[in-house]
């Protein structure tokens, strides 16, 4: 708990140190997820997420700048052990805000449940297709949840989220880039098959070449059916 506290403290404070400087927007990013277990083996998940500027510039304003729509089907290999395809369209063009994107994503996942916190391993391989280029990244993400209340999460509790994230991207038209996302959100099991979730993640980005700090303001609802 108490290094969860630090990490939050870290998260939430660090982007207003940061307020200032000229490389620093905030955006909103709203989704809706939809889970569903066709099997004991095999899931798939579709989401659609909204993702909206709020301040850039030194502006506060509100700037619509895509919708993203997104596709996971996942096979459980054992108890801790998952693999996964993804597939992402991401619409720009009708906001003007730059070149839409098709995505596939290969995804791994490990988790590990100890006295009611849950630690997670992600990564990711994603080929990003832009209308001039294409990107290969890689990322590698480090997770930790639990329920606040006891070591299960039970109906009407709360439980918090926050996650470490590192990624690279290639591309034959662009220097490689690396980038880090730590995140840290709240969320509420209402039901047995809906969860709300509400946080801030702060992303450097391209902080090899020059640093951008870009806050998000995320919210989402999960929906198992």
């Amino acid at each position: 708990m108490r290094f969860t506290n630090i990490f939050f403290t870290i998260l939430f404070l660090f982007p207003f140190f940061n307020h200032a400087q000229k490389n620093f927007s905030t955006l909103g990013e709203s989704s809706l997820s939809i889970n569903h277990n066709v099997s004991q083996n095999y899931g798939m998940n579709i989401a659609l997420r909204s993702r909206y500027i709020l301040y850039s510039d030194f502006d506060v304003q509100y700037l619509q700048q895509q919708v993203d729509f997104l596709h996971f089907s996942s096979l459980k290999l054992s108890y801790n052990h998952r693999l996964s395809l993804g597939f992402l369209y991401r619409n720009r063009d009708w906001f003007q805000r730059g070149s839409d994107e098709f995505r596939l994503t290969e995804q791994f996942n490990y988790t590990k449940q100890k006295l009611g916190v849950r630690y997670g391993h992600r990564i990711r391989f994603e080929q990003r297709f832009f209308k001039t280029s294409t990107v290969y990244r890689q990322r590698y993400r480090f997770a930790v949840d639990f329920p606040l209340n006891g070591e299960k999460l039970d109906i009407g509790e709360t439980y918090l989220i926050s996650a470490v994230e590192s990624l690279l991207s290639l591309s034959d038209l662009y220097q490689p880039e690396t980038d880090l996302r730590l995140t840290a959100q709240i969320g509420w099991q209402l039901s047995q098959a809906l969860k709300l979730q509400t946080g801030l993640e702060h992303r450097l980005e391209a902080f090899n070449l020059e640093t951008f700090n870009t806050l998000f303001v995320l919210t989402s609802a999960v929906i198992k059916i």
